[in-house]
């Protein structure tokens, strides 16, 4: 047993188990394949259940499994059979917090798939190789704020949603001069 809590995959699924976002720190699913694979099981295994208030915790195939859905999208953490539930839940809620504060409370799969950019740099933020970085919601999101906030960059370095969004910002502006 790692003496540091680690994490196995983060997955953001929608309601009828596709992937929207994942990010995987282990070798145990070698291939896309059996990522799909496992992706599928757990979305058919924990779809029934009544996670919308609350984190709802698994096993399945020797690994912990912590989940939440919220609107039309399906939040989960896993971690190895030995992992801390506690810490896996406390990764799963400041993913979400994290989401909820950068989607401004609009979490729901259209939006997420719009901003998908922040997202995923969301995840990065959070867990890197697999070890916990942070799971403070605020924290993450400033940290990913100010990394997609840079609209003085060259259109070539901006995500296609800060290209569009800068250009928006200079269209406004030259209507209302």
């Amino acid at each position: 047993m790692d003496l540091c809590p680690s994490v196995k995959n983060i997955l953001l699924l929608d309601s009828e188990g596709k992937r929207i976002a994942a990010k995987y720190f282990s070798d145990d699913w070698p291939t896309n394949t059996a990522k799909e694979a496992f992706e599928k099981t757990v979305f058919t295994k924990t779809q029934k259940t009544n996670a919308r208030t609350e984190v709802e915790i698994a096993m399945f195939e020797n690994n912990v499994v912590v989940y939440k859905f919220v609107q039309d999208l399906h939040f989960y953490v896993t971690g190895g059979e030995d992992e801390n539930e506690v810490i896996l839940s406390t990764v799963l809620q400041g993913f979400f917090d994290a989401i909820d504060i950068l989607l401004r409370g609009n979490v729901e799969k259209k939006e997420a798939l719009e901003n998908l950019d922040l997202i995923l740099l969301c995840i990065d933020e959070i867990v890197d190789g697999g070890i916990i970085l942070e799971t403070d919601a605020t924290t993450i999101a400033g940290k990913v704020a100010s990394h997609s906030i840079d609209s003085g960059a060259p259109l070539s370095e901006q995500t296609l949603s800060q290209a569009l969004a800068t250009a928006r910002e200079h269209l406004t502006r030259s209507l209302l001069k």
